[in-house]
């Protein structure tokens, strides 16, 4: 730990000195250095790449581990195989972010022997969430993915995102949206994104009538809060948001010390909150992905390898099975199906989710979306969750409701979990 601290030290200093963290803002290194062990330490050749711990690491500086080389290679991978497969909008926004923070081209993505266009991809599915705008009043997945898809657009300057930030600025000044605090963030990064390169005076007023709506609010939330704006998980990309927009909110000042003395305070385990708030530790925001200098060595300290991930021996972890239940008896034909499988242990019950599909897939086959927790399930045996209707699929075990997702939710040998269709 001394040493990442003294490693991640000079690099942060580094960084400061010449100017690449673009605000005033920035936490105690030996908060940033807690922060960045345990989202290294969260990287496991068992669990699904996640390209918002690629981001953030880049975002730090924290390039030149083996880690870093294994997640991105794997994020590649998983890019390939998902364009395959089908992907939400939102998946294909991050993968676009934590790419270009890593100096790739996402137009030209090669793993696995093939080669996909990871832009025109993303151009797809921002055309259908906007239709879907244009047509039903709403997205064909959620806001905060259409926030994602704009930024990203913006960022590699592709068509599309000026319409869509249009779109994102009549909902945040709509009183009755009633946007969450992460949707709102993402939103405001897009929007400063979109100000940055636009001519048009008429957008320009209209995006910074919307910056400054949401970041003023997004402060008055801080003071209500004593710090936390939304709650303690929401606040990362909020402090991101504020990050990203002084002029917006300015002459009022942010109190980001009161801010990152929250965080510090807060025992962050789970590695999505860690990659949403750690930027915004070091002055830096999700707006500055496709601007990092890749070739520069001061923001590259070298990081011990994780034996996770190091060249030590791997040992096959002993199978557990678990029970997994589906039950409908809210909408439509009522269902009720169980099945038991077998993972390995210290498997997420994203792996339970598709074990289950692969050994019968009529019965158990499953669709998700990315939220700013990751990957959510929407869908299951076809029966989709609908906000209108107030419906969601809940997991429980012993009867309680589970409280982590299915990617980082690990079962125990013998559990019975539940996925029950129900309203909130």
């Amino acid at each position: 730990m001394k040493m990442l601290s003294v490693a991640f030290s000079i690099g942060v200093l580094l960084a400061l000195a010449s100017g690449t963290a673009t605000n005033s803002c920035v936490a105690p290194q030996h908060l940033v250095s807690k922060m960045l062990q345990r989202l290294e330490e969260s990287i496991k050749r068992d669990e699904p790449p996640n390209p918002s711990v690629l981001l953030a690491m880049n975002l730090v500086g924290a390039t030149n581990s083996y880690n870093h080389k294994w997640l991105l290679q794997k994020i590649q991978e998983e890019a390939v195989r998902r364009a395959q497969q089908g992907v939400t909008s939102g998946e294909v926004a991050l993968d676009v972010l934590a790419l270009l923070s890593s100096c790739q081209n996402p137009q030209h993505v090669q793993a696995l022997g093939h080669t996909i266009n990871l832009l025109s991809i993303l151009q797809q599915k921002m055309d259908e969430e906007m239709a879907s705008l244009e047509l039903d009043g709403v997205p064909k997945t959620t806001l905060f993915s259409v926030s994602l898809d704009t930024l990203s657009l913006c960022l590699v300057r592709m068509g599309g995102y000026q319409e869509a930030s249009v779109v994102l600025a009549k909902q945040v000044l709509n009183p009755e949206s009633h946007l969450s605090v992460d949707t709102r963030a993402v939103a405001v990064l897009a929007l400063r994104c979109t100000y940055g390169r636009t001519e048009l005076g008429d957008l320009q007023d209209l995006l910074r009538e919307a910056m400054s709506t949401v970041t003023n609010d997004l402060l008055d939330e801080q003071e209500k809060g004593d710090g936390v704006i939304g709650n303690i998980y929401s606040t990362g990309l909020a402090l991101q948001a504020l990050v990203a927009t002084e002029k917006f909110y300015a002459p009022r000042k942010w109190d980001c010390a009161q801010a990152f003395s929250v965080v510090a305070r807060h025992d962050y385990q789970l590695p999505m909150a860690i990659a949403q708030v750690l930027p915004a530790l070091v002055g830096r925001s999700y707006l500055e992905a496709a601007d990092l200098d890749c070739s520069s060595t001061s923001m590259s300290p070298s990081f011990p390898l994780s034996p996770k991930l190091g060249t030590t021996k791997v040992h096959q972890p002993t199978p557990i099975t678990v029970r997994y239940s589906i039950i409908n008896k809210l909408q439509g034909k009522h269902f009720s199906y169980s099945i038991t499988v077998e993972v390995p242990q210290g498997s997420t019950l994203l792996k339970v989710l598709q074990a289950a599909e692969e050994k019968e897939p009529h019965e158990f086959s499953f669709q998700m979306e990315q939220t700013s927790w990751g990957l959510m399930v929407v869908s299951i045996h076809g029966l989709t969750a609908n906000a209108d209707d107030r419906t969601y699929w809940q997991f429980l075990s012993g009867g309680d409701a589970l409280q982590e997702g299915v990617g980082t939710y690990k079962p125990w040998d013998g559990e019975h979990i539940q996925a029950v269709f129900s309203t909130y």
